[in-house]
């Protein structure tokens, strides 16, 4: 399959993938060899990251719409069509979309991140104790990525986050070793009593988050923090000074109230550790379809 020009959308063909696939596997890898890189901060020193990670956690809804995500060609499309607007630095997913987009050429002069950890299924008794099922430090790495993120959810009542938090540790180690930023997205979370982990987003439990994030492993060099904007916005100042590694913030849920998500961005990235933005479903899946404009929306925040 032929790399797109940059700048330009990249057109879809599943049989074509699917032929790659089958008959010629390496292909993967071949394109991963042969992309060009890019550093991970550009001239402007800030980030616009979409993200794609969700699926691989059977977190396929967007809004009212249970299944969103689910068509694969549609997400491809809907993520070559943000990848070539100006300014969009790069891309965060797991091993099979970046592989579908290495295929179709999506990925040169991006800045690329692997998911490192898939293995909290959204509703499952395991939630909390999230496996590291994705991408391994060893492969960001041989594929010439850039750059993984991992999910930090911490439960004081589930003995599951634990296992969570070493290993987040032994990840933030493996990726130091490499010389290789890690995001790392953390939560203070609980179980309702309908069975679903929520997160706490006021500001007192945002500012632990952070202070336990930014502690782990035997180097905090390459770590890097993926946070969101705290129920209270004026409260992100207060919060942010928690800690002096650089920070991106995180979309969240699809509201219908675009126009204030897009305000809470634009105060809390004038806060001097905060570097950019990793946005996923409300730009991907934005509520009037515009995907191309809500992308273009969140540059100019920068």
């Amino acid at each position: 399959m032929n790399p797109t020009a940059s700048g330009t959308p990249c057109s879809v063909d599943v049989a074509e993938l699917v032929r790659l696939r089958t008959r010629h596997p390496e292909a993967v890898l071949e394109a991963a060899d042969r992309r060009p890189r890019r550093p991970l901060l550009g001239d402007t020193g800030r980030l616009m990251i979409v993200a794609a990670d969700h699926p691989a956690r059977g977190a396929l809804a967007v809004g009212d719409r249970r299944l969103a995500m689910a068509n694969r060609a549609d997400l491809l499309e809907r993520l070559c069509l943000a990848l070539s607007r100006p300014g969009v630095d790069g891309v965060l997913a797991t091993a099979d979309i970046l592989d579908d987009l290495l295929l179709l050429g999506a990925l040169d002069h991006k800045v690329v991140l692997g998911s490192l950890n898939r293995g909290g299924l959204a509703g499952a008794s395991f939630e909390l104790d999230d496996r590291f099922t994705g991408h391994r430090p060893q492969d960001i790495q041989r594929l010439g990525f850039d750059a993984g993120k991992l999910l930090l959810r911490i439960d004081y009542a589930d003995p599951g986050s634990l296992t969570t938090l070493e290993s987040t540790a032994r990840a933030i180690d493996d990726m130091a070793e490499r010389r290789l930023p890690v995001f790392v997205e953390p939560f203070l979370s609980r179980r309702g009593a309908d069975g679903r982990v929520r997160n706490d987003l006021s500001a007192e439990a945002v500012t632990k988050s952070i202070a336990i994030a930014s502690g782990l492993g035997g180097s905090s060099a390459y770590t890097w923090l993926k946070v969101p904007v705290t129920e209270n916005p004026d409260d992100m100042a207060q919060v942010m000074e928690t800690s002096t590694l650089p920070a991106v913030l995180l979309g969240g849920e699809v509201g219908g109230d675009q126009e204030a998500a897009y305000e809470k961005w634009r105060v809390a990235l004038q806060l001097p550790t905060v570097q950019g933005l990793v946005v996923g479903r409300s730009l991907l899946y934005p509520p009037d379809g515009d995907v191309a404009g809500a992308v273009d929306i969140a540059v100019s925040l920068l």
